[in-house]
């Protein structure tokens, strides 16, 4: 299995609002990004459901700046 095909297996969640966002990210946005921002993507995909939903939805602070840029492109998006 790829990488892309790992990334977007654990992109699938048991929130449909997560697998939209996600999966969107990653259609349109992570291939272009620098290594560094897609290792924090990938990290985010080890958080709980509701862990990075809080995070996507401010309620709780990303854990690194490049998670924050993550997720100020998906509340960009989520709308």
């Amino acid at each position: 299995m790829s990488e892309m095909n790992r990334l977007r297996w654990r992109a699938r969640r048991g929130m449909l609002e997560l697998d939209i966002l996600l999966l969107n990210f990653l259609d349109t946005r992570y291939v272009s990004l620098p290594i560094g921002l897609q290792t924090a993507f990938a990290a985010l995909l080890e958080l709980e459901d509701s862990a990075l939903w809080d995070m996507i939805q401010a309620r709780q602070p990303a854990h690194t700046i490049e998670q924050a840029q993550i997720m100020e492109w998906l509340r960009k998006n989520e709308q």
